[in-house]
């Protein structure tokens, strides 16, 4: 049964000239001296003040649940005043009326309150991040978490993930808009949403604040596709192949063109990757964006640059070796900073050669007798439809085979101005 009274309680340390028993103050508090035994002052109702022998006075409240008498911390004086340890002590005889022990809605609260320590926004995010590890790149792992570690974790990283709200995450998003920076604001607010979703797939949060913004964000202005004017394109390989600066930088501006792969699996491949002999080169899956192996079927003109740049790397491991530091790759930025010294700022990007290929490949692809999945694999491109996602990277290899070797004479032609081509290429 439910006893309300309060037993067993000590003296008052106050009375008055009648010796009826008097509340405590604040100034009684702060003067009470320790002594060699704890000892308490009490206020009324079951509240006291517990002063240990080394000075600390902390509240508590006695109080009797389901026939037991039974103690609740209420803070430490004078970090809680008397005020607000006379609320708690109110609060906590409100619980006990309504037939809820005020100890065990405390230890629930705690347990509670080191959940959501544990599962903070940038807790959750970074769990994120490595579940998907093997799924993503380094580079693009890397980049993901630096993202949401400039743009996401000073504002929410601290915040429990089920606690943020939509209004707290626009308020985040703000903050990079103001800077300018729209896409990285569209992108922050992306992988956000990403977080959240995993949050609730791991039942640390209820709902995903970031599908609440659609249409909140300035949108981006989008960036238009430069147009290399007729003869441009053609113009752009021999002025690489006329390029005044490292051989090195030479070869990968040809084999960029040539191969069109991203600019990180050219810049970054090693020499065991490459089979000159066959004429094909078996990029490893860690390397690729997808995490899937790509097979990239070699034409005479690729392996002869190959061959020139392997004269300069001797037994290096990488195609292209660092120049300041021979055991790691050379920066993907060379081949942004070699456009840029010949003149195409702004015109061309190491990602607009493999514009440049699908756009030739696909408009070509009935005269060339290419198909349009062969386009697709050679891109490395990824099949949304789920009942191709088993991905075989020698798929259509004789027909890809063929097809570089096509790509390749056709920028001969073009080089040689035998025919021209005016193509839309992306420049950022």
């Amino acid at each position: 049964m439910l006893n309300l009274l309060v037993n067993d309680l000590p003296t008052p340390f106050f009375t008055n000239k009648r010796g009826a028993a008097m509340k405590l103050n604040d100034v009684a508090i702060r003067k009470a001296k320790p002594e060699a035994k704890p000892r308490k002052l009490t206020d009324g109702g079951g509240l006291y003040v517990m002063i240990h022998p080394n000075g600390g006075k902390y509240w508590q409240l006695a109080y009797r649940f389901a026939g037991k008498q039974k103690t609740l911390a209420l803070g430490v004086y004078p970090d809680v005043g008397l005020a607000l340890a006379r609320e708690r002590r109110d609060e906590a005889r409100k619980l006990i009326a309504n037939g809820t022990d005020p100890s065990a809605v405390k230890q629930t609260q705690k347990r509670q309150a080191k959940v959501a320590a544990a599962n903070t926004f940038e807790a959750v995010a970074r769990e994120w991040i490595e579940n998907r590890s093997n799924d993503w790149t380094e580079g693009h792992k890397a980049l993901t978490l630096r993202t949401l570690e400039q743009d996401a974790f000073p504002s929410l990283g601290h915040r429990p993930i089920a606690e943020i709200t939509p209004a707290e995450l626009l308020a985040t998003m703000r903050i990079i808009e103001k800077r300018g920076a729209l896409e990285i604001a569209s992108r922050v607010l992306q992988r956000s949403s990403a977080v959240f979703r995993y949050g609730i797939a791991t039942s640390r949060c209820n709902s995903n604040p970031a599908t609440e913004l659609r249409g909140a964000l300035k949108k981006p202005k989008r960036t238009h596709y430069t147009t290399i004017e007729k003869g441009g394109f053609p113009q752009l390989l021999r002025d690489i192949d006329g390029y005044q600066g490292s051989p090195f930088t030479t070869y990968a501006l040809q084999l960029m063109a040539l191969t069109f792969t991203r600019t990180s699996e050219l810049i970054e491949a090693e020499w065991q990757e490459l089979d000159l002999d066959r004429a094909e080169w078996l990029i490893p899956a860690e390397r690729m964006k997808m995490r899937r192996p790509h097979l990239v079927p070699l034409s005479a003109q690729a392996v002869a640059a190959f061959r020139e740049a392997a004269k300069l790397s001797g037994d290096r491991q990488h195609v292209f070796p660092n120049r300041n530091d021979p055991t790691k790759p050379a920066s993907k930025a060379v081949i942004l900073r070699a456009l840029g010294r010949m003149g195409y700022t702004g015109k061309m990007t190491g990602h607009g050669f493999r514009s440049a290929a699908s756009t030739a490949l696909n408009e070509h692809k009935t005269k060339w007798g290419i198909h349009r999945d062969a386009i697709e694999v050679q891109l490395a491109h990824v099949e949304k439809n789920a009942s191709r996602a088993a991905y075989n990277f020698a798929e259509y290899l004789d027909e890809r085979r063929a097809m570089m070797q096509q790509w390749a004479d056709y920028l001969d032609k073009l080089k040689a101005g035998a025919e021209v081509i005016p193509l839309q290429i992306k420049a950022a």
